[in-house]
């Protein structure tokens, strides 16, 4: 086995390794995922973004969580994977079209290095059988629903990947971590969910803490952001633009009048990383 080459980012505090097919010859698997992603003992990170893949002349990116599993979307993953394109010379036009698991994206560069970008994250779904979430029939939208110790109001929203958006007065990291677990493996969730714990500072402000299937207590989500936002505007609780606070940063969150999201946010390079061989020996 060969030593691995790795590039580093972060967005708003979430951070993924990038994995180029093209620069290593290492099969990346889930053991090795797992290797990688462990902070003390291995590299540290959220995620892996693997890419780019062609595919009938489209540009892919597959998203790992920690754990191995692949996700189906990440928001934060898909700018801090165009700011490496960009940074590779793999993509040079101010827009471009990325694909996930989830479909095809459209990214606009806000700037020429790339640093920021308003990307098109499509619709929210409340639709039960679309998170999907068992035991329920149409939109969940403000439901009472048990986790753990307690009832909580809850929606649930698919951003191409299933969400759990809990309203609550107050939020902290200490809450998310006690509940994350339950929610994420609750029941009602046959491909597990990410859970966001959503404050409601005011119509163009709102608070969250964020656990992510597969992840844990991540500092920010750009899905997770961008679901929070969908569920309190679906409540009518915020405006069409609203800033999303979270322990990492903001994402500026707007909603066309045809109820389209567009998130916009910075990435951060961090660095090139070089695993040795020995280090899976």
């Amino acid at each position: 086995m060969s030593e691995i080459i790795l590039r580093k980012y972060h967005g708003v505090g979430n951070d993924y390794l990038i994995f180029d097919p093209k620069k290593n010859d290492v099969v990346l698997n889930e053991r090795l995922i797992r290797q990688l992603c462990r902070r003390n003992i291995g590299v540290g990170a959220d995620g892996i973004l693997y890419g780019p893949v062609m595919e009938d002349k489209k540009i892919k990116v597959r998203i790992f969580n920690p754990d191995g599993s692949e996700a189906e979307k990440s928001g934060n993953g898909i700018r801090i994977f165009s700011r490496y394109l960009k940074d590779a010379g793999y993509v040079k036009e101010r827009q471009y079209y990325l694909t996930t698991k989830a479909g095809e994206t459209l990214v606009t560069f806000l700037d020429d290095a790339g640093s920021c970008m308003r990307v098109d994250m499509g619709y929210a779904v409340f639709e039960a059988e679309q998170i999907p979430a068992l035991g329920f029939e149409g939109e969940v939208v403000g439901e009472s629903i048990f986790f753990c110790d307690n009832f909580y109001n809850a929606t649930c929203v698919s951003m191409g990947n299933p969400n759990c958006v809990i309203m609550l007065e107050r939020v902290d990291r200490e809450k998310a971590l006690h509940l994350g677990p339950y929610v994420e493996n609750a029941k009602y969730f046959p491909n597990r969910i990410n859970m966001q714990l959503c404050q409601i500072v005011d119509e163009k402000n709102i608070q969250v803490e964020i656990y992510e299937r597969g992840a844990g207590y991540t500092f920010a989500s750009g899905t997770g952001a961008c679901a929070a936002a969908a569920a309190s505007h679906r409540l009518g609780l915020v405006e069409d633009a609203v800033t999303v606070h979270m322990h990492g940063g903001d994402l500026f969150i707007e909603f066309e009048k045809d109820g389209r999201i567009f998130m916009t946010g910075p990435v951060v390079y961090i660095g090139k990383i070089t695993v040795a061989e020995q280090f899976f020996a």
